[in-house]
């Protein structure tokens, strides 16, 4: 297949859904579309969308961009994406980071390496509360000889697709059933298919930061409104901000400006594991890395907070243990899926796994600390 098509609209003139994607191009993201119980309920058990065109797009290229970003990020760098027998091309995207000498984050984001065989490049999907500070760091460090960084935030889009109905309306809808449903629930984090060419190519990439299927899909800014409609035509769900934060929370996943910044060291988060190449050469921040790991501990690391009934805390309420502070929520939320509120945060090191903690005061509400992975809330 040598391009993708997005299905014509039936209904150009499909206001209402118009209506409710321009909420999302205002200086503000919706919390909702009206019922968050019916946007929650669509995104676990059948399908729902949301824009998420707010994330910042980079796409860097030039002689030689992987070798030179090697030693700036943390990660893996991606290989060539190749071609599949259905048409279009595959690949798996990398998470990573860019710190600083001192080993403090800068940002974290995706990699995809394009399908282009003259030239490298990659498309890096990004916080947009880290871009400025990614584009500063990159300037810093990348010689622009090497590899030229441009902003495509404007001329893209982001749509993800939730639920156990994502997969065939995908397949339907953006790639003629040229792709099976059953192939897109097969792949796995950072997954993808890439199909078409320049403007009209679309990216569709399997995503696991959240607690349901989901899959990214970046298209032209153009492909991204026509979509929008097409999916809400076809039955899918809008969700908003409030829904999207309680699934990821339920998932275990940290939020860049939400639960880490610039004065977060990586190794606090949990997220070294899955951010750091650990065979790879130098990279800048490596030797803080390397220290913690291998001779050292951090003070605090991001856990999960199974809360006790009642009132939902504020996100930057403190924790204590024996009286003592011992961490605060960064993230909180109310989870239809565990009947009541759970939360993120960091715990200080003497607080393990199993201990209980006051929540806001010494003799707060209670809550278990747990560790993080895709369920860790059951209990």
């Amino acid at each position: 297949m040598s391009e993708v098509r997005v299905r014509g609209l039936r209904h150009r003139d499909h206001e209402a859904a118009g209506a409710l994607f321009a909420q999302v191009r205002g200086s503000e993201m919706p919390r909702h579309y009206g019922d968050p119980t019916e946007e929650y309920d669509a995104a676990i058990r059948a399908v729902a969308v949301r824009d998420r065109s707010h994330r910042s797009r980079l796409l860097v290229r030039g002689l030689a961009p992987i070798e030179t970003l090697t030693g700036v990020f943390t990660g893996q760098m991606p290989i060539a994406p190749k071609p599949l027998d259905g048409g279009g091309m595959g690949g798996v995207a990398q998470y990573s980071t860019a710190l600083t000498p001192k080993g403090k984050m800068v940002a974290d984001f995706w990699m995809m390496r394009g399908p282009e065989s003259e030239e490298e490049s990659l498309l890096l999907d990004v916080p947009s509360s880290a871009i400025k500070s990614l584009v500063k760091h990159l300037g810093r460090y990348v010689p622009p000889r090497l590899a030229s960084i441009e902003n495509a935030s404007e001329e893209t889009g982001l749509l993800t697709v939730l639920g156990p109905e994502g997969a065939p309306m995908i397949s339907e809808l953006v790639m003629d059933r040229h792709v099976s449903a059953d192939s897109l629930m097969g792949l796995g984090e950072g997954g993808f298919i890439v199909l078409g060419t320049g403007l009209d190519r679309v990216w569709v990439v399997k995503t696991m930061d959240v607690a349901t299927p989901a899959w990214d899909l970046f298209l032209s800014g153009k492909q991204v409104m026509e979509l929008w409609r097409e999916l809400l035509q076809h039955g899918a769900k809008p969700v908003g901000v409030g829904v999207w934060d309680v699934l990821r929370v339920e998932a275990g996943r940290p939020a860049y400006g939400q639960d880490m910044d610039d004065s977060t060291l990586l190794s606090e988060t949990g997220l070294v594991d899955r951010a750091v190449d650990h065979n790879k050469g130098c990279y800048t921040g490596q030797e803080v890395i390397v220290r913690i790991r291998d001779r050292g501990h951090v003070n605090r690391s991001f856990r999960g907070l199974l809360l006790a009934d009642g009132p939902i805390p504020k996100s930057n309420a403190e924790l204590f243990h024996d009286g003592r502070a011992a961490g605060h929520i960064t993230s909180v939320v109310e989870s239809p899926r565990y009947g009541g509120g759970i939360a993120l945060g960091y715990v200080r090191k003497e607080v393990f796994t199993g201990d209980r903690v006051a929540v806001a005061s010494p003799d707060g509400p209670i809550a278990e600390v747990r560790d993080l992975n895709s369920h860790w809330a059951l209990s």
